[in-house]
C-alpha cells in the first residue's frame, strides 16, 4: 500500500517520542483501518508522555492543547490534514452526564485499551517494529467481523451514550455483525440517546446515510429502538400494522438510492412521514431538521426535495415554464436521484424521469434557463410598488419567456404594460 503524507507524519511523531525515551503507539481507528487494508483518514497516537511533556518536546507553536485536561494534544503537521492527535494513556472516572468522564488518570497502555468503546477500536500498533498490541481481542473480532463492546456493554454505553449509535454505524459501514449482547445493551438503553447533543447525533446519522449500506444502518437504528427516540414522528410507520408496508418501502427506497448526498438520503427517509396533508408533512420535516440542528442549507434542500417528490413523474405533461424551472434548479440532480429510488422501489416506470433527463441534457442553457428579460428595477421604473403584484408580474413575464411566447426585452415590457392595466 502506498502511504500518504499523513502516514509518514504519524510515523515521525512516534519516532520523536521514542527518541525522547517515551512509549508511543498508534491507537484506535487507524489501527483498525490498517488491518483492514484501508488508508486511515487520520492518525491517533497514545503515549506515556504527559501533555506538558508532549508540548515541550514538539514546541508550543507546533502543538495545540485541545484537551490537555484529558491528556490530548494536537501535534501540527505541514498541513491541517496531517495533524496528529497525541493522547496520554489514561483510565477514566465516572461519566455522570453520559457524555464525558468527570476525571482521568494517566496510566498504562493496557488500562487505556480497556476504557475504549469497541474491541476493533481498542488495539495499538507500533509503526516502528510493525507489531500489534492487542489487550481486548480486537484482532479476533476483526477477523470474525464482529462489533463487540469492550468489557460490559452496558457499562461502555453508560459512559458515552453516543456509542449506542456508533456501534450501529460501524456495523453497517464495515458490513460487520453486531455482537448479540452488545445489541441487547443498545436496545436496553435506546431511550437514553436523548442526553447526547443533537449535533453529535446528526454527525452519526450523516455518516450512516452517506454510505451505500444506509438501508441496513437505518434498519438497525429502528430495530434497536434508537430511531423512535431520535425521530419519533416516523414510529407510526412500523408500529401500526397497516403502515408496516410503508416502512419496508422506506428501507427499500434507501437501498435503491444511488446518491451519497446526505440531504437526499435524509429526504428519502422522510418521504412517507405520516401527515394528514402535504403542508403538515413539510412542517414536521422542518421541526425534525431544526431539532437535529441541521444547517439552513441542509433544511432547505431536504424540504425542497420532499416538496417536489412527484414533480417529474408527469414531466411530459407539465407546462414548459414549470418543467424548465425544475430542470434548471441547482438541486435538480439530487431530485433525479430521489425520484429514481422512489419509482424503482415502487416498481413504477422511469419513462417520465428519463424524458426529464433527456430534455435537460439536450436543451441548451440559453433555452432552458435564459437570462430574465426584465428585472424588478424595470417594474419600479414603471411605477409599480413592492407588494404581491410585484412578484406576480415578474413570475408571469418569466413564465411567458420560458414558454417561448416572448423573446425580447421590448416584448416583455409590452406584456408588462398589458398585465399591469388589468
Amino acid at each position: 500500500m502506498k502511504h500518504t503524507e499523513a502516514y509518514h507524519t504519524a510515523v515521525k511523531v512516534v519516532q520523536k517520542l521514542r527518541d525522547a525515551g517515551f512509549q508511543a503507539l498508534w491507537a484506535g481507528g487507524c489501527v483498525r483501518d490498517l488491518l483492514l487494508k484501508k488508508e486511515p483518514q487520520d492518525y491517533d497516537i497514545a503515549t506515556n508522555a504527559l501533555p506538558d511533556q508532549v508540548r515541550d518536546l514538539f514546541g508550543k507553536r507546533q502543538t495545540l492543547a485541545v484537551g490537555a485536561s484529558f491528556g490530548v494534544i494536537i501535534v501540527r503537521g505541514t498541513q491541517p490534514d496531517f495533524d496528529v492527535e497525541v493522547a496520554t494513556f489514561r483510565s477514566e472516572g465516572p461519566y455522570l452526564d453520559g457524555r464525558r468522564p468527570e476525571n482521568v488518570t494517566f496510566t498504562t497502555a493496557e488500562e487505556d485499551a480497556h476504557r475504549r468503546d469497541f474491541t476493533i477500536n481498542g488495539m495499538f500498533y507500533d509503526p516502528v517494529t510493525e507489531s500489534i498490541h492487542d489487550f481486548v481481542n480486537g484482532q479476533s473480532d476483526l477477523r470474525q467481523q464482529i462489533i463487540r463492546a469492550i468489557g460490559n456493554p452496558l457499562e461502555r454505553m453508560q459512559e458515552d451514550k453516543l456509542r449506542l449509535l456508533r456501534a450501529i454505524r460501524f456495523a453497517s459501514t464495515l458490513r460487520f455483525r453486531l455482537d448479540e449482547v452488545t445489541f441487547e445493551a443498545i436496545q436496553t438503553m435506546a431511550s437514553e440517546i436523548c442526553v447526547v447533543s443533537p449535533e453529535r447525533i446528526a454527525v452519526e446519522l450523516r455518516k450512516m446515510l452517506i454510505h451505500p449500506n444506509r438501508s441496513h444502518a437505518i434498519e438497525l437504528v429502528q430495530s434497536s429502538g434508537l430511531l423512535n427516540s431520535i425521530i419519533p414522528e416516523l414510529a407510526f410507520l412500523w408500529e401500526e400494522q397497516e403502515q408496516k408496508s410503508l416502512w419496508e418501502l422506506t428501507l427499500l427506497r434507501l437501498e435503491k438510492l444511488s446518491s451519497n448526498n446526505f440531504e437526499t438520503a435524509f429526504a428519502t427517509l422522510l418521504l412517507d412521514l405520516p401527515a394528514k396533508k402535504p403542508a403538515d408533512q413539510l412542517d414536521k420535516i422542518h421541526q425534525i431538521c431544526k431539532r437535529l440542528r441541521f444547517s439552513n442549507h441542509d433544511l432547505d434542500l431536504i424540504y425542497w426535495l420532499v416538496q417536489h417528490r412527484e414533480s417529474l413523474t408527469t414531466a411530459s405533461t407539465l407546462k414548459l415554464s414549470q418543467l424548465k424551472r425544475l430542470l434548471s434548479h441547482k438541486n435538480c440532480p439530487f431530485l433525479f436521484e430521489l425520484i429514481q429510488a422512489d419509482l424503482i422501489s415502487q416498481q413504477r416506470t422511469l419513462d417520465e424521469l428519463e424524458f426529464s433527463r433527456q430534455y435537460r441534457d439536450h436543451t441548451p442553457t440559453e433555452i432552458l434557463n435564459p437570462p430574465p428579460l426584465i428585472t424588478g428595477n424595470d417594474l419600479i421604473a414603471f411605477g409599480i410598488k413592492s407588494g404581491p403584484e410585484f412578484k406576480e408580474l415578474l413570475t408571469q413575464i418569466r413564465d411567458a419567456q420560458l414558454e417561448g411566447l416572448i423573446n425580447t426585452r421590448e416584448e416583455a415590457l409590452t406584456l408588462l404594460a398589458s398585465l399591469h392595466q388589468k
